[in-house]
């Protein structure tokens, strides 16, 4: 097939989606496929063909916002409608958070009437949209942490989000905005006087912030391929919160998959795993996070729809554990957007 790969894009996550992109090009040429790739932030102009898109990797930390923000938007509707769409046969999604992940994208490319892995227009942004995605999990009976959502404006009256964490589920808590992932402007809030550093982290990134009950315990992910999902792998980042820094830094974290848990727990998450996917509407390929609490029960965080695709990330690691190699999965995923777009 001849494919065109979009990566890049404005989100804070812009580095670790030109990583995920440079690794997909790659992949996808080792198995025969016509590749393009095109960054949304550059407007139509296709990258290099030499594959390396991203000079050293992923830094320590998320790009500026201010920098990110200089990136003028309107590039991302040129990438879309200047380019000539008659000439590939799939879109392969490599782009992480912001429009690339919450449907804005996706709504483009629906009118461009070619076929693209990953979710829909709803699914993705309903699985964006952290609030959004619990209620749903609340309705479908799928456990997940205590919360609530604030807009940035109610975040000035820190006094009583204080008093609401306190009669609530208590501190520690996590405070996060609502739209991102890779951890970005994400804190772990262990007593009050931290609440208002926290939030203002948060706020840098979303309008919207969401707090949440902390729950101790281990980390685990469940990799969706299809209507099957993967093998659990646990991660153990190396100062106990799998942060950007332990996410996208070598040594950082240890991964374990299988997952070392009895098979009946391994089968349980599987199945929450899998019903946090359907439930939200999604398509092809996603990861879904969960922390299992010291209560023995497991809680669905979010579900990735664009789920990094880097050399540490953790869906070709669970494919890996079926015996599924990294060219392979990412072929699989090209095939399963153009089933969608036959049905």
């Amino acid at each position: 097939m001849k494919i065109l790969v979009l990566m890049g894009g404005t989100s804070a996550e812009r580095d670790v989606s030109l990583a995920s992109g440079e690794a997909i090009v790659k992949a996808l040429k080792s198995v025969g496929h016509q590749v393009l790739a095109l960054d949304t932030a550059q407007g139509n102009k296709l990258l290099s063909d030499d594959g390396k898109y991203i000079p050293g990797g992923v830094k320590a930390k998320p790009p500026d916002v201010k920098d990110l923000e200089r990136a003028d938007k309107q590039q991302a509707l040129e990438a879309i409608h200047a380019f000539d769409f008659s000439q590939v046969d799939v879109i392969f999604l490599a782009l992480h958070g912001g429009q690339g992940e919450d449907g804005t994208i996706q709504a483009l490319l629906d009118l461009t009437g070619k076929p693209y892995t990953g979710s829909g227009v709803l699914a993705s942004a309903l699985s964006m949209d952290k609030a959004m995605s619990k209620k749903i999990f609340e309705r479908e009976g799928i456990p997940t942490p205590e919360w609530f959502s604030l807009q940035r404006a109610q975040s000035d009256d820190l006094s009583s989000v204080a008093a609401r964490i306190e009669s609530g589920f208590g501190f520690p808590c996590v405070v996060k905005p609502n739209d991102q992932g890779s951890t970005v402007g994400f804190t772990v809030v262990e007593q009050k006087n931290e609440l208002e550093k926290a939030v203002d982290c948060a706020a840098l990134y979303s309008g919207h912030i969401l707090v949440e009950k902390y729950i101790p315990g281990r980390e685990l992910t469940v990799g969706v391929l299809g209507e099957t999902p993967l093998p659990v792998v646990e991660i153990i980042p190396e100062h106990g919160i799998y942060d950007y820094h332990c996410k996208y830094t070598h040594g950082k974290s240890k991964y374990v998959c299988p997952a070392e848990i009895p098979d009946q727990k391994a089968k349980e998450i599987q199945a929450l795993g899998l019903n946090a996917f359907q439930s939200l509407g999604c398509e092809g390929y996603a990861r879904v996070d969960f922390r299992y609490g010291e209560d023995d029960k497991f809680y669905c965080l979010e579900v990735n729809t664009l789920p990094g695709m880097t050399s540490l990330s953790l869906v070709p690691m669970a494919a890996k554990g079926l015996g599924i190699e990294f060219p392979e999965l990412v072929d699989r995923i090209a095939n399963l957007a153009l089933k969608k777009k036959s049905k």
